[in-house]
């Protein structure tokens, strides 16, 4: 797998995008375990952050930022632009992260094209 180039922006810093592979999407329901929850309530009746919680949200965007970018490499793109992550919660004992970008081929702007004279 070739290195995948991802950002949040509509464009890459000295990259000119030269062809548009259409949308790249992955999401994931990772669900809670049951004494994650009760020592995140815990943590939540006493005003801290909820740790076991944002572990499994990291957790979760980086998995779904991974197949993303396979999925994109799959179709032969070298970058993902406009990525965007989604949470939500599906039901009581578990949520669910969305991510979506754009796969595109893009090639440095400033790049030399070979001259045999």
């Amino acid at each position: 797998m070739e290195k995948v180039l991802v950002t949040n922006r509509g464009e890459l810093a000295g990259y000119v995008v030269i062809q548009d592979l259409g949308i790249v999407s992955a999401s994931i329901s990772p669900s809670r375990f049951f004494t994650k929850d009760i020592i995140a309530g815990i943590r939540q009746w006493f005003g801290k952050e909820m740790k076991e919680y944002t572990q499994m949200i990291e957790k979760a965007r980086e998995t779904v930022l991974e197949r993303m970018i396979k999925i994109a490499d799959e179709k032969g793109a070298n970058a993902i632009v406009n990525i965007r992550f989604m949470g939500t919660g599906v039901s009581a004992m578990s949520a669910e992260m969305m991510g979506y970008g754009t796969a595109v081929i893009v090639e440095l702007k400033n790049k030399q094209k070979e001259s045999y004279f």
